[in-house]
């Protein structure tokens, strides 16, 4: 059994001075203020307003207010010992029509909850792009275009130049599996665009990208300390069959390697997935070069393991996940199994690239059902769930593994993208008809423990 709270033997001490402490959220998901002070259209907005793309057709259009109450959040951030704060910023926020006029104030916004973040001594930490694409840009061909490309380098340069004498801490993309994955295969994530002849084109343009911002922001930020994120999970085979466990390799190879190895000059692993050859319709003479780039930090995000099979009925993976639910394993609301030691084993894992200097755990986090007690949040599984993955956290470390940093997932509870405000990720509560904010238990005990 998990560690009950008061007997959790760790402190934030026991990782090192050095260790970063924070939390993580998404402009989409928390800002609201969907078409305020010129701000334009993202595919995420139009998808949220077609009936059936998410959870009881919810939105964001206000979502948790951020835009309004920055000061309310960072000042109880401030109260709950929280250092560094993981924000992305919106593209159509600075750029309306995702490239050509400067919106003023969108920069406006961004230069205001930068600047509190730093009176309130909390380091900010910028995310380019947390899958919020200009509408404008899609209607182009979004991340299937190549031009993508030149449209992301005036969007780094405009960020760069905008807030890099303040900020010091970046992250070029969030999820690239996910958001060209769930966005342009799928079809179940904005754009909502399906196939591979979406999909091949979207990645190698997303991985071309994540090298570009790099040295967009080596070159204009003095002293940036550059990284990009990836989501990641351990991938394990269903049975003990020899076709469970090719299934298992080639899930893992787009799951956990598809983005990470060019960018470390490796390529595609289109050895453990045929189907990937066929991006070299897509790669140009010199980009196999342009993919790498070397990063300060790798950012991981990890949330459960996948138990996979083989599948002759998947196109192209021949490999089917196994639900959780269908495994008798506890799972989180997401249908995502509670399985601490993920994290440790893919910590272990991009350990095992040795061009890769710094990991930094840039989100982990659960959704559970919240109990509301006397006035208070009783979230213990989310609570014991922080503990043990922080715990196997910690192992890893004790064992030599670089890893220096956590940001939960997430601060205030928020809008899930496709499954709306049904799962909350929060530390602190929100009620959305008021907006009042309440820190729930694990938001308590998080703080207690950075405060030492």
């Amino acid at each position: 059994m998990p560690a009950k709270q008061d007997q959790f033997e760790l402190q934030a001490a026991d990782f090192g001075e050095e260790f970063v402490w924070g939390v993580s959220t998404a402009a989409f998901q928390i800002e609201g203020a969907h078409n305020l002070h010129n701000k334009g259209t993202s595919i995420w907005d139009e998808f949220t307003a077609k009936k059936g793309n998410t959870y009881k057709d919810q939105h964001a259009e206000e979502a948790c207010d951020f835009y309004n109450r920055y000061k309310e959040d960072i000042l109880l951030m401030k109260r709950m010992n929280i250092g560094h704060f993981r924000f992305s910023l919106s593209w159509t926020r600075l750029l309306p029509n995702g490239t050509g006029e400067l919106n003023a104030l969108g920069v406006e916004f961004y230069d205001k909850v930068i600047d509190f973040c730093l009176e309130c001594g909390i380091e900010p930490w910028v995310t380019l792009y947390h899958w919020d694409l200009p509408l404008a840009l899609e209607k182009k061909g979004g991340w299937a275009n190549r031009k993508i490309v030149e449209w992301f380098e005036e969007y780094a340069r405009v960020c760069a130049n905008s807030f890099g004498d303040r900020v010091k801490n970046w992250m070029v993309l969030n999820e690239p599996m996910v958001f060209t994955g769930a966005g342009y295969f799928l079809g179940v994530h904005a754009p909502g665009k399906k196939g591979l002849g979406n999909f091949l084109p979207a990645v190698h343009h997303a991985v071309l990208c994540q090298a570009a911002g790099g040295r967009i922001l080596r070159k204009w930020v003095a002293g940036a300390n550059i990284g990009t994120t990836f989501s990641c999970s351990q991938i394990s085979p269903y049975r003990n069959t020899a076709k469970d466990h090719r299934a298992a390799e080639k899930a893992d190879a787009m799951l956990n390697r598809l983005f990470i190895e060019p960018l470390l000059g490796m390529g595609y692993p289109m050895d453990s997935v045929p189907v990937l050859k066929r991006m070299q319709e897509y790669i140009l003479p010199g980009d196999l070069e342009r993919s790498v780039f070397n990063f300060d930090f790798i950012g991981l995000q990890n949330y459960t393991r996948e138990k996979v099979k083989h599948s002759y009925f998947v196109p192209y993976l021949r490999a089917k996940i196994v639900k959780a639910s269908k495994r008798k394993v506890k799972t989180t609301l997401m249908d995502w199994e509670v399985y601490p030691a993920s994290i440790y084993n893919m910590i272990k894992k991009f350990n095992s690239y040795k061009a890769i200097g710094k990991i930094i755990i840039t989100e982990n986090g659960a959704a559970f059902e919240d109990v509301y007690r006397q006035g208070k949040i009783v979230d213990t599984d989310r609570l014991h769930y922080l503990q043990s993955y922080i715990r196997q956290i910690h192992r890893a470390k004790q064992e030599g593994c670089r890893v220096d940093g956590y940001f939960v997932w997430t601060f205030t509870d928020n809008f899930e993208w496709a499954e709306g405000y049904y799962p909350r990720f929060g530390l602190v509560y929100v009620d959305f008809s008021s907006q009042k904010r309440t820190v729930k238990l694990s938001g308590k005990w998080y703080s207690k423990f950075l405060k030492g």
